[in-house]
């Protein structure tokens, strides 16, 4: 009895003395499906790892933002590990605020990141974060509806095609709109989708001495295509809708096309939910001919703030994270249509995978054509698809957003719009010293 009670003191002794030496990092993240599924899963990682332990810090997306940007412009440390997307990670590889990740072991095959998603996250042909899970986005469509109407989608259409497509699929009478597009205002809804869109049309936010270029006719040529395509055949009340109320309508089957993010395909097919999950087919995002399609790009990335104390441990974290060994392990618990997409080129090349997600290979063509490095036809000096990389972005973004909403929704001309958006852009651009 007595060797027991001793046996069993030592082993407590020494869980606590392994406790006390343990390193515990502290992880921000986002309240979305991919990362629950994560820490659910995290028990491999220590298994792997029992000198690391994990802290969580789990947030919606506007008050991650807010926290990490807060804490990491402040060098305030709380956090060893961070959540952030495509849009910060330029910027604050340029600001040194992130570390290179150059430690995620021999094993973890950053060339297998695929390429597209990879440059959205270096700076200088630095990593400096490692996606998750990553998207584009192409059209979505009914085609019994198309073949209804007499056509065939190309897998690479033209916004002329789309606009002559979604006039003839529509059919009020049965409340069907031709198309649904965003319109709800704000830098990451109406403007994500204009953005991309306008680069097709050889449009750009600003010129190479970042004067900006609303005031020119390929911005003129983008908006008043999408105000007259949204009228003829869009739904009543599309300056209120965004992802989520797009992706309603689709599902009741309310909607013959719809071009938005690629990990709305999942959605739409899912017969559990979407009424037409038989009848969607899938095509790249249009263009007009010039090189560039109306298609965007975007990653929610694990990053490691600079300011950490524990860049091993992080940099150990973010590679099981984001790595090979990570998607396998969703597969085996959750099975591979619940993979994480958009990150690796290996996924896409698993038969298994292909077989579960049958948009797949769009999805990976979709990817592939968006380079945030050279986003227009004409030359910038920003990088980013559907957004500048600036810190301004943001503020100005929503503005914008706020005029074209208004354009859509009849509240003001088309030209009074992109007359309000260069002058708001003339006068931030100014106020931040872009413009002498």
């Amino acid at each position: 009895m007595k060797l027991n009670t001793l046996f069993l003191g030592l082993c407590g002794a020494s869980a606590l003395a392994f406790a006390a030496h343990a390193e515990t990092i502290t992880i921000a993240t986002v309240n979305n499906g991919d990362m629950v599924r994560m820490q659910k899963l995290t028990d491999d990682f220590t298994a792997k790892n029992p000198d690391i332990q994990l802290e969580w810090v789990t947030l919606e997306e506007n008050v991650l933002r807010e926290r990490v940007t807060t804490d990491i412009a402040t060098k305030g440390g709380q956090y060893d590990v961070m959540t952030i997307g495509t849009y910060e990670v330029p910027i604050w590889a340029k600001q040194q605020w992130l570390l290179p990740l150059d430690g995620l072991g021999a094993d973890y095959d950053a060339a297998d990141i695929i390429p597209a998603i990879a440059g959205g996250l270096s700076a200088d042909g630095k990593l400096y974060a490692a996606p998750f899970y990553g998207e584009s986005s192409f059209v979505m469509y009914r085609k019994d509806l198309m073949e209804k109407a007499g056509l065939t989608m190309p897998d690479a259409p033209t916004w002329e095609f789309i606009a002559d497509a979604a006039r003839k699929m529509t059919d009020r009478a049965a409340d069907i709109n031709g198309i649904c597009l965003r319109g709800k205002a704000g830098w990451g809804e109406n403007m994500a989708f204009l953005t991309a869109m306008s680069n097709s049309f050889g449009a750009r936010w600003f010129d190479e001495k970042w004067q900006p270029q609303f005031d020119q006719p390929e911005w003129k040529n983008t908006l008043q295509f999408y105000v007259d395509l949204m009228k003829e055949a869009g739904p009543s009340g599309a300056s209120s809708n965004g992802f989520n109320e797009n992706l309603a309508l689709f599902q009741q089957g309310k909607c013959g096309m719809w071009i938005d993010a690629t990990v709305a395909a999942s959605f739409v097919s899912n017969p559990k939910d979407s009424t037409v999950a038989d009848k969607v087919g899938y095509a790249l995002a249009p263009d007009t001919g010039l090189g560039k399609r109306g298609n965007w790009l975007w990653a929610w990335s694990l990053g490691i703030p600079a300011g950490t104390q524990k860049a091993e441990a992080a940099q150990k974290f973010v590679s099981w994270a984001t790595g090979k060994g990570y998607l396998d392990l969703v597969a085996s618990k959750e099975g591979w249509a619940n993979v994480p997409p958009g990150t690796r080129t290996s996924l896409y090349n698993n038969p298994e995978y292909q077989k579960a997600a049958p948009f797949a290979k769009m999805t990976l063509d979709s990817i592939n054509s968006a380079d945030p490095t050279k986003p227009t036809v004409k030359p910038v000096p920003y990088v980013g698809v559907q957004f500048v990389a600036i810190p301004e972005f943001q503020g100005l973004g929503t503005t914008v957003g706020q005029l074209f909403s208004a354009a859509l929704a009849g509240q003001s001309s088309v030209d009074d719009a992109l007359a309000g958006a260069q002058t708001a852009s003339v006068r931030e651009m100014t106020r931040a010293g872009y413009i002498k």
